[in-house]
Order: structure tokens, then sequence, then C-alpha cells
């Protein structure tokens, strides 16, 4: 299987129904859109990644249903929407948190159904927008000064144990519309499910083990990256499109009664790539799972990989530096190597720097169009562990955007503002933790450890809270 995997093409981009969005990956459904990343339904956004019903929007991650967003993560049905999280059904709102039905709020954590607040102080319309115009959002200098006081202010803040909304019966992190969705994290519309991470297209239901997509899955045992219709699968990696009844295969789509396949398309009972007759399919079928059990692989760390253990590490076409694991998990080059891991190295590039990060003008007002597709030196070059290239460029619609929202350019590189979004998310290993609130006695599991400053209360204590 492991030699098939490397003879078999593998597809540049996993896409679908993309209109000049040549620069995604993972990605379907979505027009206008660079570089963005296992997404659906979106148009005319830039630099995203999870993204799904969203439109003219940059740098965002994990957004539902929202529009003309920046430089936020978690949020759903959003409009207007500036270096915040965990926001629900927010318009005209700035470096905030934890907000639902607000509007014209500005640096402001954990409020319900509010307008004109700044720092979670009630204003009046017009003291509102003559206190947001002395801000000076416009200057980036201004932006740095705020973030630094919004971050005190969110640490010393309530924070519910779980992030969810509209569950029942649900253990884990950032799980919605779902029932029944047990140590799992990023879910939605996920039902009577296990173990699941990252399933960000609804819905999922009875799998168990898997990580990543979602689209309609049902019963899909130790998957990954499955979707779209997929349906009773078990150890494969990226199948979709209905492949349904198929174990240990890999970038399959429309298949059914597949084994040990690689890049099929609207195949039945075939074993390595190699047509069967339906009979003949599952006698050999029976005859290899004993195989594997009676002479499992081995790894070179010398785990034993037998019938019901999806693939070992080393079959992955990646290095750990370039997967999902070193967003969640970060290690070093040493110690992804003595972990027995591959490590990809950076490519060196010559690029001519045609402005210096000190030159850039601090307020957007006082930046023209001669600024795009300039090669720009980032403002920690040399010094960043996240491998990046060193410069970055503004496109033409990202300046645009800038020029019409009244922000200023960013410094970083779009890589160094992922990770910068990604803080904002809560780590996935739950620990077992008792209510804050003085008095209450409720125990749960939550992503906030033991050590963090956060002040984190059971659901019942918070609603009473904020609400």
């Amino acid at each position: 299987m492991k030699e098939l995997i490397s003879e078999v093409p593998y597809p540049s981009q996993t896409c679908w129904n993309i209109v000049n969005s040549e620069y995604c990956t993972g990605a379907n459904y979505l027009k206008n859109c660079y570089l963005v990343f296992v997404s659906t339904n979106s148009e005319d956004c830039i630099y995203g990644a999870e993204i799904n019903k969203t439109k003219s929007s940059i740098d965002i991650t994990r957004i539902e249903s929202s529009e003309l967003c920046y430089k936020s993560f978690y949020l759903t049905k959003c409009y207007q929407t500036f270096f915040s999280s965990h926001c629900e059904n927010c318009i005209n709102v700035w470096f905030s948190r934890d907000l639902s039905s607000c509007s014209s709020c500005f640096g402001c954590v954990n409020l319900r159904n509010k307008k004109y607040c700044i720092w979670n102080i009630q204003y009046s319309k017009e003291e509102y927008e003559k206190s947001i115009k002395e801000l000076n959002i416009g200057s980036y200098k201004s932006i740095k000064e705020i973030k630094e006081k919004v971050n005190l202010i969110f640490n010393k803040s309530i924070r519910k144990y779980t992030e969810g909304r509209y569950n029942s019966n649900v253990s884990g992190e950032y799980i919605n519309n779902s029932k029944n969705v047990l140590k799992s994290y990023y879910v939605n519309q996920g039902e009577d499910c296990k173990y699941l991470q990252c399933f960000f297209s609804p819905s999922v239901k009875n799998c168990f083990d898997c990580t990543e997509w979602g689209e309609n899955s049902e019963l899909c045992y130790e998957c990954s990256s499955v979707g779209a219709e997929s349906y009773n699968n078990k150890f494969n990696y990226r199948c979709s499109k209905g492949t349904h009844n198929s174990e240990y295969s890999f970038n399959c789509m429309g298949c059914g009664d597949v084994f040990a396949c690689s890049g099929l398309r609207n195949k039945q009972y075939c074993i390595l790539n190699k047509q069967y007759e339906k009979e003949e399919y599952f006698k050999l079928k029976e005859k290899i799972i004993k195989h594997m059990n009676d002479m499992p692989y081995i790894d070179k760390k010398g785990i034993i990989y037998k019938y019901g253990e999806f693939f070992p590490i080393e079959f992955s076409p990646f290095s750990y530096n370039e997967s999902l694991a070193q967003d969640y998990f970060p290690l070093t080059k040493e110690k992804v190597l003595k972990e027995g891991y591959r490590w990809k190295e950076k490519i060196e590039r010559n690029y001519q720097i045609e402005i210096k990060n000190k030159n850039m003008s601090d307020d957007i007002k006082d930046v023209d169009k001669s600024i795009i597709n300039k090669v720009i030196e980032y403002v920690d070059m040399g010094e960043c562990n996240h491998e990046c290239i060193g410069v970055f460029k503004i496109i033409k619609e990202e300046f645009q955007f800038y020029k019409r929202m009244n922000l200023p350019l960013p410094r970083f590189c779009p890589n160094c503002r992922y990770f910068e979004r990604i803080k904002m998310r809560n780590g996935i290993k739950l620990y077992k933790r008792k209510c804050m609130k003085e008095g209450c006695n409720n125990e749960f599991e939550t992503s906030y450890a033991p050590e963090r400053p956060e002040i984190v209360y059971c659901e019942r204590c918070y609603q009473q809270e904020v609400y």
C-alpha cells in the first residue's frame, strides 16, 4: 500500500467548483478568493481558513455566514467585525470577545444585546461616535496600543468552561448544533459521535475517531479528511463524494467496496487498484485482513499495525511541519526528528525587498496604491518560527479593503497573521476543573488549563453573570 500511494499521482489541489480562486485548497464553491483553505461557499475572501458562507473578509479563521470582517476568529453571522473572536450576530464590533446580538461596541467582553459600548461602559450614540474617532483606528501604532489594553481585559474576564451553542449532551470544545457528541473538538451539526476533530462542514452522524471535514458523513471510523456523502468507511484518508463501504483507501472519490486503493474515481470491488468480481473481492479481502493480523506492518519505531489501525504516520506524503499537527501540537525540528517524523526544510528564496518595514506609513490615509504588489520586509524577518519566507505583498483587493475600512496595513506576513489568530483559539486538551464562582461546586472538563489567568465558570453561573 505504501508503494501504491507513492506511485499514484496526487492532485496538486483538492478543490472543486471554484471560480477565480486558483491559490486555494481543501475547498469548494469559492469565488474570487485568494489563499483560502479548508473552506466552502465563500466569496471575495483573502487569507482565510475554515470559513463558510462568508464574503469580503480578510485574515479570518473559523468564520461562518459573515461579511466584511478582519483579523477575527470564530464568528457567526457577523458584519463589519474586526480584531474580535467568539462573537455571534454582531454588527460594527471592534476588539471584542464573546458578544452576542451586539452592535457598535469596542473593546468589550461578555455582552448580550448591547449597543454603543466602549470597554463595557455604556455611551450615547453621539458619545460613542466621538470616542471612536479619537481612537484613530487607521493608525498601526494606535491599533497596537489598543490590542495590548484589550488583552489585559480579556485575561481577567469570565469565561464559560466550553465554547459551543445549541447543543444537547456534548463534551469537548467548539461544538455547535449537536447532540450526543463526546470528547470532540470543532464539530458542526454532529449526532451520536465521539473523538472527532475539525468537522466544520455539517453534518456528521455516528462517526468515531475521525479528523476533518464532514458534509453529510455517516458511519465512519478512524478516517481523516472524510466528507461529501461518505458512508460506512474505515481507515480512509481523503475519500469523499459518496465513497462507501471502503477501507484503507487514499484519495478515492465516488467509490464503493474498495480496499487498499489510491486515487480511484467511481470504482467498485477493487483491491490495490485492481478490479475484481464481487465474490472474488470479498474472499480476497478476508484473506488480506487475516494476513494483516498474522504478519502486521511494523514501522521504524517498532509500532505494530494490525487490521483496525489507521495508516502509520510514515505513510503520510507530508512532513510534520507541513501538517495541521504543527498548528495544534507545535514541535521544534529537533523534537520532530527525535520522534521519528519528517521535517521539511524551508526553501531559501532571494527576494529583493522593495519596502523596509520601518519605512511603512503608520496611517492608512498616508498610503497610496503604489504599494500594491511591492515586496515588503516583515517585522520579525529572520526571527519567526512559522516557516515564513521573510517578505509579503499587499495585493490590489487587499489594499482596497484596508482603504474602505480605514485599517492600517499589516506588518507581518499572512502566515504569521494566521498563527496570531489561532492564539485566540481554545486548546484541544481537556482538564478537569471546578467552577470558580464562589459557592458553586459544579465540576466539568474544560480546555482552560488550571494555570491560565481566566476566571472559568460553569454554564449556569456564566449565564447568570452575562444575562
